[in-house]
């Protein structure tokens, strides 16, 4: 899966889990937040795809995977980048 599928995928999922992706311009990676009762998922438009790749990772992670159908090439993404935080 390359990396613009696996965004696809990973925003797809964000979608499922009640979460509205913002692409917004700033001095800033990105990351999960909760506005006003809504969660959201804010990640730099700037920021190359491995990037935003990360970011949307750990943000769904964040929320949690358990009711939520999620293909084992995605989870197996979402765990290893989640594993890489410190």
């Amino acid at each position: 899966m390359d990396q613009n599928e696996l965004i696809t995928e990973l925003e797809s999922l964000a979608g499922q889990l009640g979460i509205r992706i913002r692409y917004e311009k700033g001095d800033f990676e990105g990351g999960y937040c909760v506005l006003k009762s809504e969660k959201l998922l804010v990640i730099n438009k700037k920021i190359p795809s491995s990037k935003r790749l990360s970011v949307l990772a750990r943000g769904i992670s964040e929320i949690g995977l358990d009711n939520a159908y999620v293909k084992p090439a995605v989870r197996a993404f979402i765990e290893d980048e989640v594993s890489k935080q410190p």
